[in-house]
């Protein structure tokens, strides 16, 4: 077992980001950025080139992605070896060793640009769900993210909300019923939405209703919703349909969330935050590889 196998074993999420699901991203990722061969890394590095380096963060985070940081080599050549220094999901500081990696020059350059955009985009996203959370903390709120995500990625990018310490919204359409303002126009009415909704799906999946003002809560209550989303209301607002919900339903807000405060907001008693920021305008984190000249050797 090389030293790379033996730290994706290590980590608690392993089975989680199983190979079956992350492999066909990782192959597509490497195909895409390698093309027909990496023509200056053949060009320039002899084939018996050992190397090692660092992976060192450059600002403050929590970091996500090194199961995916360590597939990418794996994939691409096992006798690239990598020695995880920090933890999935821990805080690091600017500064900070993440991992070693040591092995053949080709296979490690080849790769650095796939391994580290997963790592930078997860531990990015990871690091903005924290914040988020921690804004919320001794309250009853939950922190949840949305389907916006990267087409593609979608797997990975809810994983990192998970890490950071959120929780999942629906996965795919499939995964609960969200009847939404464009809905309710083409329904008719909440009423006509949900009365369709319940009459065909089945007794496991909750039904959630957005609404605006008062009088919709009024209408999704009546119908027995099990979650009301209010969406895009102020401070007042929130406050006052948290009186008039008095607990029959559970209470997500949204709308522009990542620029509000959440701190208030939580505060009102609702129970679910969701923020699509999370991942569709998540700044990746800054995290580098450097190599370490003085342990460059070639072999032969």
């Amino acid at each position: 077992m090389n030293d790379m196998q033996h730290n994706n074993e290590k980590l608690s999420v392993w089975g989680e980001l199983s190979p079956l699901v992350i492999d066909p991203l990782i192959r597509s990722a490497l195909a895409e950025d390698i093309g027909t061969g990496d023509i200056t890394t053949d060009s320039v590095i002899p084939p018996s080139t050992q190397i090692s380096g660092r992976l060192i963060a450059k600002e403050n985070g929590c970091i996500c992605g090194l199961p995916v940081f360590c597939r990418v080599y794996a994939l691409l050549d096992p006798a690239v070896s990598i020695e995880l220094v920090a933890n999935e999901g821990s805080t690091v500081i600017k500064g900070d060793i993440i991992a070693r990696i040591s092995g053949p020059a080709r296979a490690i350059l080849t790769g650095e640009r796939v391994a580290l955009n997963y790592l930078q985009r997860l531990s990015g996203i990871a690091s903005k769900t924290a914040w988020a959370v921690d804004q919320v903390a001794g309250t009853r709120a939950r922190i949840t993210d949305t389907r916006k995500t990267t087409p593609g990625l979608r797997v990975l990018e809810k994983y990192a909300v998970r890490v950071g310490g959120g929780s999942n919204h629906r996965f795919n359409l499939s995964d609960g019923i969200l009847i939404k303002d464009n809905h309710i126009q083409a329904a008719g009415s909440i009423t006509a939405a949900v009365t369709a909704a319940r009459a065909r799906a089945p007794h496991t999946l909750k039904i959630e209703v957005e609404v605006e003002d008062s009088a919709m809560i009024a209408e999704a209550l009546a119908c027995r919703a099990d979650i009301i989303m209010l969406d895009n209301m102020g401070q007042a607002a929130i406050e006052a349909a948290v009186s008039q919900i008095d607990g029959r339903a559970l209470i997500e807000i949204s709308g522009n969330m990542g620029d509000r405060d959440l701190k208030a907001l939580a505060a009102t008693g609702i129970d679910l935050i969701s923020i699509g920021a999370l991942t569709h305008t998540v700044k990746a984190m800054d995290i580098s590889l450097r190599f370490e000249p003085l342990q460059v050797k070639s072999e032969g």
